[in-house]
């Protein structure tokens, strides 16, 4: 499992410690809500650690 920091993420973070192809991988996965809950702060997108590893945690479960 990916190593999360203890704040709050950037789809950019997200898409870094995913190893995705793009941070457009991340906003086609809200669009569609397949990807871990994101929040907004104000204008700013955000990902709680702690939701994306549950998150990652269900992913493993359903393979």
């Amino acid at each position: 499992m990916p190593v999360l920091p203890d704040h709050f993420l950037t789809p950019e973070e997200l898409a870094e410690i995913l190893r995705l192809p793009s941070v457009e991988t991340v906003y086609a996965w809200r669009k569609k809500r397949t990807g871990p809950p994101g929040f907004r702060a104000g204008k700013h997108l955000r990902y709680d650690p702690e939701a994306v590893r549950a998150w990652i945690n269900g992913q493993s479960e359903a393979a």
